[in-house]
């Protein structure tokens, strides 16, 4: 995780849940391999296309990013699960990232050391 972009702890998280009839290996692919993610999760919207986290099987996380000014961003995890049917119960969390910004630093920053040395 960068450290300019964190998850907003003030923010709470989005949290949708399905149970889909496909088994969880097939949802795991859909979700981790670029061709058949990018038919619902187009690269453009993501900060990066490779996930930031994974646990095979079980959970990716990705960073989405805004396609417009500001370009906010935001953490999306995809947790999958068996469910009871002999399916699949998807988990999507999503998080907005606080935004800090690193304001760049003079290179005389008029400090009193430097003002002795002039």
């Amino acid at each position: 995780m960068s450290d300019a972009v964190k998850p907003d702890p003030s923010d709470p998280a989005l949290v949708l849940e399905y149970d889909l009839d496909a088994p969880p290996a097939k949802v795991w692919r859909a979700v981790t391999i670029p061709a058949l993610r990018e038919r619902w999760l187009p690269d453009c919207d993501l900060a990066g296309a490779e996930p930031e986290t994974s646990i095979p099987g079980e959970e990716v996380r990705y960073r989405l990013r805004d396609s417009e000014p500001p370009f906010r961003e935001s953490h999306v995890i995809f947790r999958i699960e068996p469910n009871e049917d002999g399916g699949t119960r998807f988990r999507i969390i999503q998080q907005a990232c606080a935004i800090s910004v690193k304001l760049p630093q003079p290179d005389n920053s008029n400090c009193c050391l430097m003002r002795a040395a002039a």
